[in-house]
């Protein structure tokens, strides 16, 4: 149930609306079902011998204004509180008692009339299709003093939410404030007229966070915005210095031809130029170098290289969300740079579910949680690193490697999400299961061919060195992980340590590193993910199809060594960049 609340000077005209044809959708029998005092006159149902809608309809808002005309100059220039309330599609229909019971809560929580003030604010309800009513009231009470009406939205919000629990309707999250401003009913009719798929609003706020991703500094984020086609305009002090920016759509004039500009914070409230600004100092991309740990191959494109990248960081964006502390609120605001990133980048394959997958993800970017260190570098290297790397081709080690990192983005979107719930935050927890499950959608597309390649190279593995690779995976992992697996799951990881092993590393060591990393509870596949992992930890490439490193010189002696000091053998893992700890801990690894 969504309400939505608008103020006006014209009483006439908006009961003339409510009961005229409609301007869109078409109005069907208006009527009252709800009043002040339950006996307001309805121009949509006069019985009267010789009914004429127009005096009806005069008479009702002479009935309404009666306070507001006592009060003179003492009534607020625009009187009008008007509400729309409407059910969700997948709502029953309500009958008119229940509307009524709707209406007379909602002017109760906002406090227009107070149950049992007999000098409450006069309102009537008027319902003109089954699934919404209009709340019309007049904010002048009958002692002639202005009701206090503080958060007047966020009370109606909060009174909606109670009625879905009680009505059994769809139960929406409660916000806090944080959300980007929706479109108007004007903007979304403007765009069906111009047969725009969505809003110029929407269009701009995507386009803008697209262009802040991974930015190094402002004349780089205002070039963007302009490489993208849009127009852009800076407000500037008289010393010169930018105060703001403002964009607009080429061709999206209004009446006067005049380009429909938006300022940033109209757009979402972090996106504001002072937000922008804190954000590019907190984390200036160019600031904190790109780990090369994994940018061995010279044979791997750079789309690739830095995915392979960017997977580490976002695991170490993982390990400080689920450390539950307020310090990682900055991680979110870098993953959404990194989802952004990825969109934009994909493969036509993937993109659509990753675009998704940004676009949910950006409510979980914001809350009221401020980090007092907000150190975003690596993360924001690392989208700067995959846009500047241009697009993936989604074959071979590009499509491995993006099936590598979503695989990863999948865990740190559950973990955006159980950081949200343990703080309440409803809405950017659910848009954080959204994300997930975009991410998830995305993964099964692009993992599809390099799994099961490696599934292929599993089942020709040796029969004893598949076996004894069964056997260490099934005693390293617990049996509840591996339980329901079948072979066919387990030959992909079986033929990932077969690698390794080839490679140099101690296959035993290697998978209980890669388990040890964080936690597997949340993963849908186990074993992909760490397949995933075992692949990145070794170096190896993350497409099957391409050739398998050789071991570097000496690496006999040293897994010799390595083995009877417990180390684990091989090239050296994918380490992530520094980034403080909020316990003052090591990183989990």
């Amino acid at each position: 149930m969504v309400p939505k609340i608008r103020r006006g000077s014209r009483t006439h005209g908006l009961l003339v609306y409510l009961y005229g044809p409609g301007k869109r959708d078409e109005h069907t029998d208006p009527h009252l079902v709800g009043s002040w005092d339950g006996f307001a006159s309805d121009p949509g149902r006069d019985t009267s011998p010789d009914p004429d809608p127009k005096v009806a309809l005069a008479r009702l808002a002479a009935a309404l204004d009666l306070r507001v005309k006592q009060a003179g100059t003492k009534a607020p220039a625009e009187h009008v509180w008007h509400c729309s309330v409407r059910t969700d599609p997948g709502d029953r229909t309500l009958t008119d008692v229940e509307w009524n019971t709707v209406a007379r809560r909602l002017v109760q929580a906002v406090n227009l009339a107070p149950d049992g003030d007999p000098d409450g604010c006069r309102w009537v309800a008027v319902r003109h299709a089954d699934d919404h009513i209009h709340i019309l009231a007049t904010m002048v009470r009958g002692d002639l003093r202005r009701p206090r009406m503080n958060y007047d939205f966020k009370k109606a919000q909060a009174e909606c939410r109670r009625i879905e629990q009680e009505m059994g309707l769809r139960q929406l999250k409660p916000g806090d404030g944080t959300g980007a401003k929706t479109p108007t009913s004007a903007e979304r009719f403007k765009a069906e007229r111009t047969g725009r798929p969505e809003t110029p609003r929407e269009t701009l706020r995507e386009a803008v966070r697209q262009a802040i991703a991974g930015a190094a500094s402002e004349a780089e984020f205002f070039t963007r915005l302009r490489e993208a086609g849009l127009r852009v305009k800076l407000r500037h002090a008289p010393s010169g210095d930018v105060l703001g920016y403002a964009v607009a759509l080429p061709g999206d004039r209004n009446r006067d031809r005049e380009p429909v500009w938006f300022a940033g914070s109209t757009l979402a409230p972090d996106l504001s130029y002072p937000k922008i600004q804190r954000r590019l100092a907190d984390g200036t991309a160019d600031a904190a170098p790109l780990p090369e740990a994994d940018t061995g191959r010279s044979n791997w494109s750079p789309p690739a290289r830095a995915r392979r990248t960017a997977t580490g960081i976002a695991e170490r964006a993982a390990l400080l969300l689920d450390s539950d502390d307020d310090e990682a609120t900055a991680q979110l605001v870098g993953v959404g740079e990194l989802l952004d990133a990825v969109a934009q980048t994909s493969p036509a394959a993937t993109r659509a579910e990753l675009g998704a997958a940004a676009r949910s993800f950006e409510r979980a970017t914001r809350s009221h949680v401020r980090a007092e260190r907000a150190d975003t570098r690596a993360i924001r290297s690392a989208a700067r690193g995959i846009i500047q790397a241009g697009s993936a081709l989604g074959r071979g080690e590009d499509g491995g490697t993006t099936a590598m990192l979503v695989s990863t983005l999948v865990l740190v979107a559950v973990a955006a999400a159980r950081w949200h719930s343990a703080r309440g935050h409803a809405q950017q927890a659910e848009a954080s299961r959204q994300a997930a499950e975009h991410l998830r959608a995305a993964y099964r597309q692009a993992a599809a061919a390099p799994m099961q390649a490696l599934r292929e190279q599993g089942r020709a593995l040796p029969e004893a060195q598949r076996r004894t690779n069964e056997t260490t995976i099934r005693a390293a992992l617990p049996e509840n992980s591996t339980r329901a697996d079948t072979n066919t799951k387990i030959d992909a990881l079986a033929a990932t340590l077969a690698q390794a092993e080839q490679a140099g590393h101690d296959p035993k060591a290697l998978l209980q590193e890669a388990i040890a990393m964080r936690e597997l509870d949340t993963a849908e596949d186990v074993n992909d993910v760490l397949v995933w992992r075992l692949r990145r930890l070794a170096q190896l490439p993350a497409h099957p199809g391409e050739a398998a490193r050789r071991p570097q010189a000496g690496t006999s002696r040293a897994k010799s060594a390595a083995n009877r000091t417990g180390v684990r053998t091989g090239p050296p893992a994918a380490t992530w960049p520094a980034a403080p700890d909020p316990h003052n801990r090591p990183p989990r690894r």
